[in-house]
């Protein structure tokens, strides 16, 4: 039987997936699918920051709302980063991503060698962001994350016909009056905040993982882009909650690992019938 907590978190880990679906689709057609890697390794010193902060005045460091916060605000840093470095052009993107996420993820790892040392912070549990383990999400937690993700969803349906012109022919967006350069940090901001709310349940390493893979096994699939979000969506949902559901039976296992791994079954399936219908 799944006790109630379990199955709050299975459907925020769910609804996590449905988001990471629909939002890595966009990101992979438009090339941003690795700004997830960066933003997830940036959101560390975030974390460690705001369990330190919030422990000095007395709160409670394992609260999950400013510990994301805090992971919001170094996540927009690291993209200000990236933009910094390759405004000129003598940077390539891939080189700006790797120097901001190496960076980021030392200077965390740093603070989360510092924090163990906290009294207050040293029991909040922070290593778990590095690689997710739901088991440690209350009820709290994993409404406040499942809301955070299907925010990102409405938004991104909302925006669809935007969206879509902007990933297949920025060109013809511009022509269409379309604002292009919102639209486009827009997507960054849904990038970012899905990334932030799966911290807790996938972890900063392999949160990338699971923007890109339900959407890669979905566009092995679909021709057209609903089709493509709404497999994503349930290729994402049954990752992300069978994943889950393996973390919380067996705390050996890291959240992260059993969601990525889930997923790239899928994706293996997904590639194997791609195959077949082209043979």
């Amino acid at each position: 039987m799944i006790g109630h907590n379990t199955l709050v978190v299975l459907l925020g880990c769910a609804a996590l997936g449905v988001a990471a679906g629909v939002v890595g689709s966009f990101a992979l057609l438009r090339g941003r699918a690795l700004l997830a890697d960066a933003i997830g390794h940036a959101a560390l010193p975030g974390v460690v920051l705001a369990a330190m902060i919030v422990s000095l005045l007395g709160g409670e460091s394992r609260a999950l709302a400013p510990l994301l916060l805090g992971a919001a605000l170094t996540g927009v840093l690291g993209l200000l980063a990236l933009r910094r470095l390759t405004a000129s052009g003598r940077i390539r993107p891939d080189a700006a991503i790797a120097v901001v996420l190496s960076s980021f993820y030392a200077l965390g790892t740093v603070g989360l060698s510092i924090a163990q040392t906290l009294p207050g912070v040293a029991q909040a549990g922070l290593s778990s962001f590095i690689l997710g383990q739901a088991a440690t999400l209350t009820e709290s937690d994993a409404i406040l994350a499942g809301a955070l993700a299907l925010g990102c969803v409405a938004v991104a349906v909302a925006l669809f016909q935007p969206l879509r012109a902007l990933c297949f022919d920025e060109a013809f967006a511009r022509a269409q009056g379309l604002p292009v350069r919102a639209l486009d940090l827009t997507l960054l901001g849904l990038l970012l905040a899905v990334c932030v709310a799966g911290l807790p349940a996938v972890g900063l390493v392999l949160v990338v993982a699971l923007l890109v893979v339900p959407a890669a096994a979905a566009r092995l699939l679909a021709a057209r882009l609903p089709g493509m979000l709404a497999l994503a969506a349930v290729f994402g949902a049954v990752a992300g909650a069978g994943g889950a559901l393996v973390s919380t039976r067996f705390a050996s296992i890291p959240t992260g690992a059993a969601v990525v791994l889930g997923g790239l079954v899928l994706f293996a399936g997904a590639l194997g019938v791609s195959r077949l219908r082209r043979a």
